[in-house]
């Protein structure tokens, strides 16, 4: 792949599940000698000295203390996504090694993959399709009714830079926004989206016609949205997850779309990913799920190796990292 004087950038692989864009590899190679986790392991003691920095793909290459051990001069993780939780960021810190993600790059096309599955779901889109293209179809039933979104209600758990985007979008639907955070948004910018504070989850999951999830996992967020949490929300509403799989109990969510605790349900995250083939969630009518299609687009994706470029080069030349990650 050429050598030079071009900082080493490991990679799990080009192509593939779990490699960068084939598409990306000409800008990378601008910046960075590629070395892919192959050609790694089949020459440990000549490529571990030219490794400064990895990019990781889809959550690729994993690191752990003996990929971090075998790279005395690694300087920098960059991450190709907002979620860090499949870090160990104290142990990589521990090593003196500097960590961003793409919180930038992410958040436009996040926000939108909320709104689809909002409305998709609202609308009965998957439900209607099969409904259309089936051979049995005569006609559609004169009940095959959705919700309304126009006025109605949504929460946003979790009100960063996506959540923000988010509301900004059910704005021009005009939704009413209710939201909870860790901290209150700035009085000018709930006003600019016509968003109102709720102190607690439980207040705005009673209000809410729509629960959009947006929140990083962590200890204190897995499975935060459980059966207590479901029992809260109205019959007509609906829970949408856009975060990680495991913020949600997925077997309380089945129960609850089983008996009607909830109307329905859209999920772009799982856990696992994908769900085993038998799981009960990939056999009911009330829910969309998607395989994680938040962040795949074409110029989302280039702006993520963007991102993850600049921190890098930053982080390799001294300078503040525009999107550096600190361990807890």
């Amino acid at each position: 792949m050429g050598g030079g004087e071009l900082p080493g950038l490991l990679v799990n692989e080009i192509g593939g599940i779990h490699g960068i864009l084939h598409g990306h590899v000409a800008f990378l190679k601008k910046h960075f000698y590629l070395i892919t986790m192959k050609e790694f392991l089949e020459n440990k003691k000549h490529m571990s000295e030219k490794v400064q920095a990895i990019y990781l793909w889809w959550h690729k290459p994993v690191v752990d203390q003996e990929l971090l051990q075998s790279l005395p001069n690694l300087k920098v993780i960059a991450n190709s996504g907002v979620g860090m939780d499949h870090l160990d960021l104290k142990l990589i810190a521990s090593f003196g090694v500097k960590m961003a993600n793409a919180p930038r790059a992410v958040s436009s096309s996040t926000a939108d993959t909320g709104m689809a599955l909002l409305l998709a779901s609202a609308r009965r889109l998957v439900e209607g399709y099969h409904l259309a293209i089936s051979s049995d179809t005569d006609y559609c039933e004169a009940d095959f009714l959705g919700v309304e979104v126009t006025g109605a209600t949504l929460g946003i758990i979790g009100m960063g830079r996506i959540g923000y985007k988010i509301a900004l979008r059910a704005k021009a639907f005009e939704m009413n926004i209710l939201y909870h955070n860790r901290t209150h948004r700035k009085e000018q910018e709930e006003q600019a989206v016509g968003a109102t504070f709720c102190e607690t989850i439980e207040n705005l999951l009673q209000q809410s016609d729509f629960v959009m999830v947006v929140v990083s996992l962590t200890p204190q967020t897995h499975k935060l949205i459980g059966k207590r949490e479901m029992e809260l929300m109205k019959p007509t509403a609906t829970l949408i997850n856009i975060s990680r799989g495991a913020v949600i109990d997925e077997e309380a969510l089945v129960t609850a779309l089983q008996t009607g605790v909830i109307r329905a349900a859209a999920l772009d995250v799982t856990y696992p990913e994908p769900l085993p083939r038998d799981h009960a969630l990939l056999k009911l009518k009330n829910v969309i799920i998607t395989p994680h299609l938040c962040i795949k687009t074409d110029k989302t994706t280039y702006m993520i190796t963007k991102e993850a470029v600049e921190n890098i080069l930053a982080a390799l030349n001294g300078l503040p990292m525009p999107s550096e990650v600190l361990p807890n």
